[in-house]
Order: C-alpha cells, then structure tokens, then sequence
C-alpha cells in the first residue's frame, strides 16, 4: 500500500476517526448525551475479563504515577508472571510470561488495544497508557500470534469532552531531565480530542549510555450517533540510545564487575529507533444486544545504528588469557518494518433453548514486511588477532574503527488470514461453559538477496479453546482453560532457512475472590504450558537458532488486602518451572542441551510485597508507598547450565503529596539499599547490570 496515499486518507476522512467505547458525558447545561461504556471489548466482545476462565493482573494509571513509573518494562514488573528477557542492547522491551518468551533477538509482541504491535517499538512509554492487562495463560491463543503464557494489552487514554490535562517536570540522579503531558477537551458536543506524551534527555548509570526519546499521542473521538463512534489514534516515536551490551562476568565473579562500565565505543553513537503509527476503530451497536466493532492499524517502525560488541565466539575473545585484552566485532544495521492490520467483529447475545449465548464473530487479516540489513565485522577464528580489542581497564577510543562487511540481507513479508469465534454459554446461574476457535492461514515469503534465493509457506491452522468457569460464591469463582496456539517465525537460521511457526499447548486451573469478608481479592492459577520451535540466540553466530521443544508448569498467586481505610498491602508470587522438553545439539555452538535444561532469565521464583498508605502530611494530602521485588536466580547462557545469575530483593519508595488542587509534589527512590544485581544476560559476556539507589523528584500542574 502506498504510504503517502494512506496517510491522506487518514488526514481528510474523520469519519475514520476512531477508537471508540466513549461516546460522551452528561452535561447540565446541554442536551443529554449517551455514554457508551467500554462493555465492548476486542476479542472479548460483550464479556468482561472478570467471567473468562483466565487470570488476569491490571495495571492502572493511578498504580504507574504512584510509583513513579514511566516505561512499560517497570510497569510490568508489577506483575510476578513476567520476567525481564535480553533486549538486544536495550533498544526494545524484552519479556517471558510464565517462561515463555518469542525470538531473542526481536522485541517482544504485545497488543495495543487489541492491534499486534509488531516492528520496533523502543522502549515504550506510560505516558498515554491508561491500563496494562496482563492476560495470562489459555486465553492468548484467541488473539493470534499469542504466546501460550500470555498476552500483554494496553489500553491507552481516550479522549473526553470535559476540558483537562497535566504538565509535569521530572528530575532526578544520573542528570534525568523528562517532560510529560496530557491535554483533552471537546470540540463540540460530539467530537473530542486528546494529545499527550513526553520528551527524555537523560544519561543512565552506565557510562556513555544515553536517552533521548520524543513520545506523542495524538487522538480524536466523533460520536456519530448515540449508537455509532469512530476515533482515530496517532503514535509518533523517535527514540535515541546507545546499544549496550552491558558487562562480563568471568569464573562466576560477579562481585569483580562494575555497573558503570561500557565496552562498546562511544564514536559509534546512539541507534535510532522511529515509528508512526496510525489506528482506527468504529464502534457501532446494531441493537441492544448485538454490536459491530471495525479496525484498521498501520504502523511503519525502523532501527539503524552502529554498535561494538564484546565477541563472544571463545575462538575470536582474548579476555580468557589476558585480562586486559577484550575482543570486539563491529556491526551496522539498518531494519525497517512496515505493519498493516485489519479487523471486524460482531458480537452479542443470543438466547437458546434458555440458555444465554454470549457469541462472538471475528476476521482479522495483517501483512508484514520486514527489510533487514545487517553487516558486522569480526577477527578470523582462532587467530588471536588483537585488532579492535580494548582493554576494558583503561580504553581507548582513538583506535582505527574496522570497516563492516554484508553478513545479512533479507526481505520478509508475512501475511496472515484469520476467522475466530467464541461463545460463553450461561449453563446456569452459576456455571459458565467457553468453547472457541480459530483458524489461521499464514503466507511467508523470504528473499534472501545474498545468495538471489527465495523461500516460500503457506500453512493453515485450527486451535482451539474450551474453558469453564463455576461461581461457588457471589465472591468466590473457580474456572479451569484449555487453549492451542499457532504463530509464525520471522527471520532465518545461521544456515540460511526459514523457521518453522510455534505451536503451542496450554492448561489452566485457578480461582478468583473479591471482597471476600469485605476486606479480600484476589487469585490463584496452576498451569501447564508447551510450545514447539522456541527460538533462542546462537551465541557463535549472534543470530537467532531453534531450541526445539519447551515446556513450562508453575503457580500464581495475589491477594490484595484492606488493613484500615487508608492502608492497602499487595502480595503477589509466581513459581516458574521453565525448560527444555528434549535434548538439543547445534553444530555451530559445539554442545547439547540436555532435556529439562533451564530456559534463560527465566527465574523460578518471583514476586513483590507492596504497602500503600493515604494519609496527610502537613495538612496536604499524601500518599507513602514502598514495594520490595524479588526475582530467584536464573540460568544466564542457552549454553552453559553453570552461569547463573544471582537472586536478588530491591526496595523501591514513593511518596505523593497534593499541595493544591492543581500542584502535587513526587518523589521516587529506586534500589533503596543500593543492591548490586543483573536483571538479564545473553551469556557470560554479554550481561545487564540493574541499576544503583536512583532518584526522581516530579512537579505536577493539573487544570
């Protein structure tokens, strides 16, 4: 599709405008308008996430400003089914849910209301988030392209017809400078419109390690009728950061590293990182109970840069027999994506033979193109070439830069058509019966432009669901899942082959309570998840290989608990028994991984503790909040089962105070006790240190 032709579309037909479950707000002064509630939901249709057989975390607005948080990784610590994955030098987010994560060396897949965000997304902000559900287990297979651990959703800010907004400045350690806003207001009595995001110029605790990021978030809303919205949503991004590969660890020393050390080359510069990105959604209901619901995404991404990494082939790296001598290979990459998606949805309900029908009808097509160009230099193997190395004790940057050659160029396009239904049928008062489906054909298409060869599949799948839910209590739900799923694998082997697609199998048995003595919520989930295909980082290479099959089994569990009126104690835990389900042996990395290895930065136990507390201080409204994060020990290589990263316990504070109607005052402080920990590895070389005691203080004007 031409671009320029798009985006004119875009820019003259505000019938298109979209993204709808708004409709408007009762007013004194004018006519009464109707309020169309976010009732319906994609791929959810008229059924609330509270009566699917599935759990379910939230992240809200008010959790991400309390705590001072502004990136989605952050956010998501929040919930213990998701562990930090490699993020190929801290150009993406990277993440597992319960053990399960898609390729290493591609950004993790998300939805963004309802959308796959497919490309480059740098590292999200919060700015215009709303909610983060954290959709786990069986019920991912639904949306496609899911893993069997889950599906993240975030559901940004809508625009309203009351006028207000928020500037607010933030400064903290590490000469962190970050501006962030919001503005909404009606232009009328039935369209609306609202912008907000930020700009960050900071450095980090790494040295040469930088942040320069423009978030924008325009959106508008037209209420067509009482019956009929359409909005349209714009994401502009341009985000620019040095690629980090972060420290090495030798002998398991990791009290001999320092966090603030950088290997790479400052000359290099930042990568870059752009999007745009364009959605729209018409929201329509046919009758009270049935309801039509239209999309359209498209979405162009790109990431290009230089970078200078620590080699990690043991034929090419010197730091094993001189420790002032660390080798480093060279790479230049320039990829572009380019994401297009569509979907239609009727839902509602029906009644047969007295039993209600909650149905659900759904086609979703996409397209994506995805252009890599990747070169990289490297010294010859085994030949103990010191050209390029650095002494990591004192460097040197005026050394002469090797010049890359072409290792990788390739042009993908997947295509993909898909039909889903569902229906939740009401066998009684209390008992609920799930029974889905979906059927996807994906086309994948593979130029290799080094060699002129070309590879080509097509394959068309069916994975079910089935769930049933049983309300013991009118506080008390239990509910059991069962779900396959199907997705397929961009890029190609170290031998130039086109991956086969994932597979997947879950199940799910848990229990749901809330306000249970009035003072209880909550949930608890056993599952049991495999997938086939799982692709990891062939650390010879530094591209993508198979890892076979994998399997997953562990247990989930939060309660939130009211101690007084202003007090409010959040515990959630998650056990994670995360490996491989056969041995597998790849020629390129000289070694087998036996079955029931452990998969990588998966950690077999997480969680947090959180005490938040309402109070007032001076006379000024206030909020005092502290969280402690653990995360267990997790293996740090696919290939040497004796790197492990250490556990670790981080106490992070916050605290709120309303000096006015308009103007609150915040601070954050992170790693309280200045903890020494890695919160991800590659391999022993290529290892994340977590970040020091940092600080943030925030002046926030609401109108």
């Amino acid at each position: 599709m031409n671009n320029k032709i798009l985006y004119s579309l875009l820019a003259v037909s505000p019938s298109f405008l979209a993204q709808g479950a708004e409709v408007a707000m009762a007013s004194e002064e004018e006519i009464e308008r109707i309020q169309v509630s976010q009732m319906w939901q994609p791929y959810r249709g008229n059924v609330p996430l509270v009566e699917t057989p599935q759990a379910v975390d939230t992240i809200s607005a008010d959790v991400l400003e309390n705590e001072g948080i502004t990136h989605l990784m952050e956010a998501l610590e929040f919930s213990p089914s998701v562990v930090r994955q490699n993020n190929s030098g801290g150009l993406f987010d990277s993440f597992a849910m319960r053990g399960f994560s898609g390729d290493e060396n591609n950004p993790s897949g998300y939805l963004v209301n309802g959308f796959n965000s497919r490309g480059y997304n740098g590292n999200r902000s919060t700015a215009n988030v709303e909610t983060i559900e954290v959709m786990k287990g069986p019920g991912s297979a639904l949306y496609g392209q899911g893993e069997p651990g889950g599906t993240v959703n975030i559901i940004t800010k809508k625009p309203q017809f009351d006028e207000q907004g928020y500037l607010q400045g933030t400064v903290g350690n590490n000469d962190k400078k970050q501006l962030e806003f919001d503005y909404t207001n009606g232009l009328n009595d039935d369209v609306a419109f609202r912008i907000n995001g930020a700009y960050e110029d900071s450095d980090s605790y790494r040295d040469h390690v930088y942040l320069e990021a423009l978030y924008l978030n325009p959106s508008l809303l037209w209420n067509i009728s009482d019956v009929t919205s359409v909005s349209y949503e714009m994401e502009i991004l341009d985000q620019k950061k040095p690629w980090d590969r972060g420290v090495y660890v030798l002998d398991n020393d990791f009290d001999a590293t320092n966090p603030e050390d950088f290997y790479g080359d400052p000359r290099d510069g930042a990568h870059q990182v752009k999007a745009l990105g364009h959605q729209l959604l018409l929201n329509h209901s046919l009758t009270d109970d049935w309801h039509l619901l239209a999309g359209l995404a498209y979405r162009e991404s790109s990431m290009d840069g230089t970078s200078s990494d620590t080699e990690l082939s043991d034929g090419r790296q010197l730091i094993y027999d001189d420790p002032n001598t660390l080798s480093r290979q060279r790479r230049v990459r320039d990829y572009d994506a380019q994401d297009l998606s569509a979907r239609f949805e009727l839902s509602g309900e029906l009644t047969i033979a007295n039993i209600t029908n909650n149905l659900l009808f759904g086609l979703d097509y996409y397209q994506y193109d995805l252009d890599t160009d990747y070169k990289r230099w490297r010294t010859a193997w085994g030949s103990g070439d010191p050209t390029y190395s650095i002494d990591p004790n004192n460097p040197d940057y005026t050394q002469p830069q090797p010049e890359a050659t072409q290792n990788k160029l390739t042009e993908e396009t997947q295509t993909g058509l898909g039909f889903y239904a569902q229906d939740l049928l009401e066998l009684t008062e209390r008992t609920k019966l799930l029974l889905g489906f979906r059927v996807d054909k994906i086309e994948k298409d593979l130029v290799n432009k080094l060699d002129n060869t070309e590879q080509s599949d097509d394959q068309t799948q069916v994975t079910p669901r089935i769930g049933l839910t049983y309300k013991m209590t009118d506080n008390l739900v239990l509910y059991t899942s069962y779900a396959e799923g199907f997705r397929p694998n961009s890029g190609i082997d170290s031998s130039g082959n086109s991956f086969e697609p994932e597979e997947t199998k879950s199940f799910e048995f848990g229990a749901k309570w809330d306000d249970i003595l009035e003072r209880f919520s909550g949930s608890i989930a056993l599952f049991d998840a495999e997938k086939s295909n799982l692709l990891t980082l062939n650390p010879g290479t530094g591209q993508s290989d198979t890892l076979g099959e994998v399997e997953s089994q562990g247990i989930e569990f939060d309660l939130v608990t009211e101690l007084g009126y202003n007090t409010r104690i959040e515990l959630a835990y998650a056990y994670t028994d995360a490996k491989t389900k056969n041995e597998a042996t790849n020629l390129d990395w000289g070694t087998v991984i036996p079955a029931g290895s452990r998969l990588i930065n998966v950690a077999e136990h997480v969680g947090h503790l959180s005490l938040r507390h309402d109070t007032e201080l001076m006379g000024k409204p206030t909020y005092l909040g502290t969280t402690v994060h653990y995360v267990g020990d997790r293996l740090g290589e696919t290939t040497d089962p004796d790197y492990i990263l250490p556990s670790y316990t981080i106490v992070n504070l916050g605290a709120v105070v309303e000096m006015s109607d308009q103007l609150t005052l915040k601070l954050d402080v992170n790693n309280l006790f200045d903890e020494e920990y890695f919160v991800n590895s590659y391999h022993k070389l290529w290892t994340m240190p977590g970040a020091p005691l940092n600080y943030t203080v925030s002046v926030k004007y609401s109108f």
